[in-house]
């Protein structure tokens, strides 16, 4: 009876030393503290992150006006538009430009040889020659190119070209006084500038 009752308290002792030899606080509810803690880190961790968040969406800029920016493109394809229809029509109006001036140094040949004929002009020779000339002056003229005169005019830059500057008794001073070359004119545009000698006032300082 008594080496039964030595081994009924045995165990006994043996959970109070394993009981003993826990440390304090190792409990099932104590235990799930230290995870509870480390949820709540981060949780606390996230925190910034969505502050950050919340900056770059104050920083995005703000949406363009589309209604401004769909009229100002719409303006500047209205203005190409007539741009290119005006450039078009230029193109159309003087494309005989190139060809009209290179028969212009003909004409310019044809009517030197008529001043120079003056005293055969019964001449037929000088007649038929007289005829080409008359028939290029036509047209030139039915294509918009026609000559203007310079003499006695005042110099301008844009029509006329000043050779030179010399004395003349008869035109004021800054006027033209000679005409090299006959200026044209092609429609509203100068087809070539005039070659003009200006005058620089009478000779020898006369009054």
């Amino acid at each position: 009876m008594m080496e039964e009752e030595k081994k009924e308290k045995e165990p006994e002792k043996t959970a109070e030393v394993e009981e003993a030899a826990k440390p304090e606080g190792e409990s099932g509810a104590e235990a799930a503290t230290p995870q509870d803690s480390g949820a709540e880190s981060e949780a606390k961790t996230e925190t910034p992150a969505e502050e950050e968040k919340q900056d770059k969406s104050e920083d995005k800029p703000a949406e363009p006006d589309w209604k401004t920016l769909y009229a100002l493109t719409l303006a500047d394809f209205d203005n190409y538009k007539k741009r290119a229809a005006r450039d078009r029509e230029d193109t159309y109006r003087y494309a005989e430009m190139d060809i009209l001036k290179d028969i212009l140094p003909v004409v310019d040949n044809l009517a030197l040889a008529l001043a120079n004929a003056k005293e055969k002009s019964d001449d037929p020779f000088v007649k038929g020659v007289e005829l080409v000339y008359d028939t290029l002056l036509k047209s030139l003229k039915d294509h918009g190119a026609e000559p203007f005169d310079s003499v006695g005019k005042e110099l301008d830059t844009e029509k006329m070209e000043a050779i030179a500057t010399l004395p003349s008794p008869d035109v004021p001073e800054g006027k033209v006084s000679i005409e090299s070359k006959k200026g044209w004119m092609l429609k509203d545009k100068v087809l070539r500038a005039a070659q003009v000698v200006v005058s620089s006032g009478k000779p020898g300082g006369e009054k």
